[in-house]
């Protein structure tokens, strides 16, 4: 079964929408009576992964809330531009949490900034659904009950590839790799 990230974006909407609902009276609660759900999702807008996520990533979180209207939510899409840097990532996701009231952060490519922004995410006690970096930390020694890793991690890249070169008889090869976070885990 594949899972998308619109049914990833659609099932953080519904279990937020839950957690609202569950604080209401315990009349009926009405569409208008729900509180607004904010959505941060939190990206690079204008660097080297504007592309794999950036606008269009914003785009589809907007989609799947239009999408989720119709059931009644009131969900609102906030965006930033973390600009790969870790101290502006937790920036952004302190000011969402303090400020802005956002309820979830979704996104948030580069290991470096994910690891930041976990770090927020858990001392706030919010929700953060990574989406786009592979460090296995989050998983790992850093993992907090808040944070879900919704993707590819460095391990399992090495363990399967690595692990399949030698079951078919590889014993050399060459690996190259970025000098970063990324690469070097």
């Amino acid at each position: 079964m594949t899972i998308s990230r619109r049914t990833v974006l659609g099932g953080a909407t519904a279990a937020m929408a839950a957690g609202a609902a569950a604080t209401l009276p315990a009349r009926r609660a009405r569409a208008a009576d729900m509180p607004t759900i904010r959505l941060g999702v939190l990206n690079d807008m204008s660097g080297p992964y504007r592309d794999v996520t950036g606008p269009v990533s914003v785009a589809c979180a907007k989609l799947a809330v239009a999408e989720f209207k119709a059931q009644g939510f009131k969900v609102e899409v906030l965006s930033g531009d973390h600009q790969n840097k870790p101290d502006v990532g937790a920036s952004i996701a302190r000011q969402w949490f303090d400020r802005d009231g956002v309820d979830v952060i979704m996104d948030v490519p580069t290991s470096s900034v994910a690891l930041a922004v976990a770090s927020v995410v858990a001392e706030k006690n919010k929700a953060y659904v990574n989406a786009g970096a592979g460090t296995p930390d989050l998983t790992g020694k850093l993992c907090n009950p808040n944070t879900v890793h919704w993707t590819y991690d460095t391990y399992m890249l090495a363990r399967s590839t690595g692990g399949a070169t030698v079951k078919a008889g590889g014993d050399t090869w060459f690996f190259i790799t970025a000098n970063y976070v990324f690469g070097q885990q």
